[in-house]
């Protein structure tokens, strides 16, 4: 069910398959002051719905370095491994639309469409009419005109965003092969269920939002405001992960972590001799840069 309010709801939601390094910290901290910017709410939902990239202890210690670097969480914390009846349902709101596909990830990539703006292969559309002879299915995917289907949306941060689903991403994933349940499907559940008004996160997951707000109109959900701020990127110019090495934060030293964190997101702050002063400082430099 989604939640109806006029409140400014926000929310960081990390995959817990290893600790906080300083890419995630960027993400954290910009959606942590916008929330508090605006005197809203400021969730912590944990998107373990990949359960196979999971690591063991990872979402206690995400919780414990949120903790220690002073960002105090509203309500309890989402977990989505255990939220996949909702997203079934929803599933099984969109079958008119959707389809099993049984192509395989080599397939899809030697048809040769090129590559989605995330950098996936665009899908040429195998399956959408039925699975061919000999196939069995692997997924499910989402069925997207092929005209008119242009999604616009305002960013606060990136501007003006525009992506055509058809030409650009093509039938996507809603159902992995492997069982799991597809990221796009599962974060537009969640932010209606937790009435989301607000989405900030990482640039990364631009060109993923397109496939969102489509998504949320299939099934009658609002669609929040969004920001997508810059990702911390490493010295081959990779955006800072798990995969690309990066390190976890030093906890031993939170405020030179967060002063980092605010300096990448362009605030411009006196030093400060705690983390308490620092969080008073940063809500008004962002409130001074994001609210005039």
């Amino acid at each position: 069910m989604t939640t109806t309010t006029d409140r400014y709801i926000g929310r960081f939601a990390p995959s817990p398959t290893g600790p906080l390094h300083a890419g995630s910290l960027v993400a954290a901290m910009a959606s942590y002051l916008d929330a508090k910017a605006h005197a809203g709410l400021w969730l912590v939902r944990l998107e373990d719905v990949d359960e196979a990239r999971t690591a063991d202890g990872a979402a206690e210690a995400i919780l414990q370095t949120l903790r220690l670097l002073g960002m105090h969480w509203d309500g309890p914390v989402l977990v989505q491994s255990q939220r996949t009846a909702l997203y079934a349902d929803a599933m099984s709101r969109l079958a008119a639309q959707s389809f099993a596909c049984g192509c395989s990830r080599r397939e899809i990539a030697d048809s040769q469409l090129g590559l989605s703006p995330d950098g996936s292969a665009i899908y040429p559309g195998t399956c959408r009419h039925g699975l061919a002879a000999g196939k069995t299915a692997k997924s499910w995917r989402l069925r997207v005109p092929q005209a008119g289907s242009v999604i616009h949306f305002r960013d606060r941060w990136q501007g003006h965003v525009q992506q055509d689903l058809g030409l650009e991403a093509g039938d996507f994933v809603l159902l992995r092969a492997d069982g799991f349940w597809a990221y796009q499907l599962a974060v537009v559940v969640d932010d209606a269920a937790q009435g989301v008004t607000h989405v900030v996160r990482g640039a990364d997951l631009l060109d993923s939002t397109p496939r969102q707000v489509y998504l949320q109109g299939l099934l009658g959900l609002p669609t929040p405001s969004y920001m997508h701020v810059p990702v911390v990127v490493n010295t081959l110019g990779e955006k800072l992960s798990k995969q690309t090495g990066a390190l976890a934060l030093d906890l031993h030293a939170p405020l030179s972590q967060l002063n980092h964190a605010a300096q990448f997101l362009g605030l411009q702050l006196a030093p400060t001799g705690s983390v308490g002063a620092f969080w008073d400082a940063a809500i008004k430099a962002w409130q001074n840069r994001w609210m005039r």
